[in-house]
């Protein structure tokens, strides 16, 4: 059975606990499995955030590109995957994403996952949010099977460490992609 494969693009904005946490669900998951393509500055603030080195991060993958890399595989449609996800997504990645410049590997498979309409998830970092972020963010959500899922704390489902809320939010920004993570709790109304 050919796997479902998700390209997951980290880019330089704060959150790299909630890639590493995305990774694991998918890798946990029989059906798919992840292609990681790692930002400079994302390999900068993964060692500002944690204890993690990009090599950890790299092991949870399935499959790695660099950004450098332009004419790897997720550069075209041709490319077989079912979408893909930037956690954590820039400002400057968005805006790139909007205007369609794509200039790394990271941006060209954004654009080659809207062309080809497949799901696209950014898990946007910033605040507060400027009019120019709102603008391109605002862009973007008209784009079939984009979805702009920033990174938000949710109490619902009843916390008890930083660790909780991490998978929680893991978890929603893969539901799109079909997977339904083990201990993702869903509102049930009150």
């Amino acid at each position: 059975m050919k796997k479902k494969k998700i390209i997951v693009g980290a880019t330089g904005a704060s959150g790299m606990p909630i890639l590493t946490e995305c990774l694991k669900i998918i890798k946990k998951e029989s059906e798919y499995e992840s292609v990681l393509i790692m930002s400079k500055s994302a390999v900068l603030t993964l060692e500002h955030e944690t204890n993690d080195k990009k090599e950890q991060i790299e092991s949870l993958a399935d499959e790695v590109f660099a950004p450098e890399q332009i004419g790897a595989g997720p550069a075209s449609g041709s490319y077989k995957a079912n979408g893909m996800l930037i956690v954590p997504c820039s400002m400057k990645t968005a805006a790139g994403i909007c205007s369609g410049y794509t200039d790394n590997l990271i941006l060209r498979a954004a654009d080659v996952t809207i062309k080809e309409q497949r799901t696209l998830v950014l898990a946007v970092r910033e605040t507060p949010l400027s009019p120019i972020h709102l603008k391109n963010l605002e862009e973007l959500s008209r784009v079939p099977g984009v979805r702009i899922i920033p990174p938000m704390m949710t109490f619902y489902h009843r916390p008890e460490k930083i660790e909780d809320m991490v998978y929680h939010i893991a978890a929603k920004l893969l539901e799109p992609f079909g997977i339904e993570a083990e201990r993702y709790q869903r509102w049930e109304g009150l």
